[in-house]
């Protein structure tokens, strides 16, 4: 598919951000986020529609700059990639999709990003709610919004003007949460495997075959901290044939429709490791559970926060093996909080050189744009910029 279209110009002034939940943890669960109703916007808002937005839509690459997986690495045209990345995971809450899309934020600050060296951020499709992508009541898949694919289109031209790989995250522990409007869409969709085929087809496979063509689509995240939604009451507590049903199916069906890797944001290395609770991620067990092939993850993201080392130790002087990871495939910290010095007593920059020099592919600091207060980019530019100085021709093939 070729979505381009001339648009017509337009001035569009914005202000950075504001922080705003906390990031503390607490019985060994993480809530980054707010229902939609209470996140106050971090910049002001522009509504782009295709009548109004300053820029060509131009997403499409030539496979030249395509993440591949060799083994236990990631290459970029028969290089190693080693990811210096970051997350921005929205900059309203339910950015796609809704009247709170701001095409000179995302423009901005991956312009801010390139400059400081980072090659890669983690952004939520979907924060929690239906917006953009809609389900009914019965779980059953409703529709995708054309204003949903608009603003994805402007996002994935920015990301490869910027030479920005995203890790699209689809869903989060959110979406299944009692604050939530929607929850019991989500939950009755994630629970029946009829509801997880229709929301695969009417939505991942479309979205895969739409960005395939991306090279700076790197990954599809299918949830954020699943974790929480087996764990937490105000979740559900759902069980993990249920929710990783859904990963599995959603991985096979990426598989068979686009070259795009596939991962999920665990936030803790116990479900991601036979040593703990065991690994939900692991390829026997997907495949079991769809009777699919294709149902694999071609990496791990594990999550990591300093409330998690009295439990599960310490990854940044350690290998993804010795940390608790199978060793099969390429191994990235997909969340470590930009700011925590005081707790872990180890810097950021630290903590990214640390990565490379055990064998980890890559590290994203939760986040760049300081949407709580586990740091911005204040704390994550001088560890990123140190990086290139040791690695850029891995940051950079």
């Amino acid at each position: 598919m070729k979505p381009y279209k001339k648009l017509i110009s337009l001035i569009i002034t914005s202000a950075l951000l504001l922080g705003l939940s906390a990031c503390g943890k607490s019985d060994e669960k993480k809530d980054e986020s707010k229902p939609e109703e209470t996140q106050p916007d971090s910049t002001e808002s522009v509504v782009i529609d295709l009548n109004s937005a300053p820029i060509d839509i131009d997403f499409e690459g030539d496979g030249s700059a395509k993440v591949n997986v060799d083994g236990t690495k990631f290459t970029v045209g028969g290089k190693e990639l080693w990811i210096n990345g970051v997350n921005t995971p929205w900059n309203n809450w339910n950015d796609f999709g809704s009247d709170n899309f701001n095409y000179a934020f995302w423009d901005m600050h991956f312009d801010e990003l390139e400059q400081a060296g980072i090659n890669a951020s983690r952004v939520w499709i979907n924060c929690n709610d239906c917006v953009g992508v809609k389900l009914n009541e019965d779980g059953t898949f409703a529709e995708v919004t054309d204003k949903h694919w608009q603003d994805l289109d402007v996002l994935f031209t920015l990301a490869k003007k910027h030479h920005i790989y995203i890790m699209a995250t689809l869903t989060s522990f959110d979406h299944f949460k009692e604050q939530n409007n929607c929850y019991m869409n989500w939950r009755n969709m994630i629970t029946n495997s009829d509801n997880i085929d229709a929301f695969v087809n009417g939505y991942v496979v479309p979205f895969a075959e739409r960005y395939d063509s991306c090279d700076y689509l790197w990954s599809i995240d299918f949830m954020n901290e699943p974790d929480w939604v087996h764990e937490n009451a105000e979740s559900g507590q759902l069980s993990w044939d249920d929710i990783c049903n859904y990963f599995a199916r959603g991985a096979a069906a990426v598989h068979e429709h686009s070259d795009i890797l596939t991962t999920v944001g665990f936030g803790i290395i116990k479900y991601n490791s036979d040593n703990f609770e065991g690994n939900y991620g692991a390829d026997d067990y997907l495949k079991t559970l769809s009777g699919n092939e294709n149902s694999y993850l071609d990496f791990y993201s594990t999550h990591y926060y300093y409330w998690e080392h009295q439990w599960f130790g310490y990854p940044f002087d350690k290998s993804p093996t010795e940390f608790g990871l199978d060793g099969t495939k390429p191994c990235v910290i997909g969340e470590v909080a930009a700011n925590d010095v005081n707790e872990s007593g180890e810097t950021l920059d630290t903590k990214y050189k640390n990565c490379y020099e055990n064998g980890w592919n890559g590290i994203m600091a939760w986040t760049s744009n300081g949407v709580d207060n586990c740091g911005n980019m204040t704390d994550i530019e001088p560890a990123a910029k140190a990086m290139t100085e040791i690695a850029d021709e891995k940051i950079h093939p």
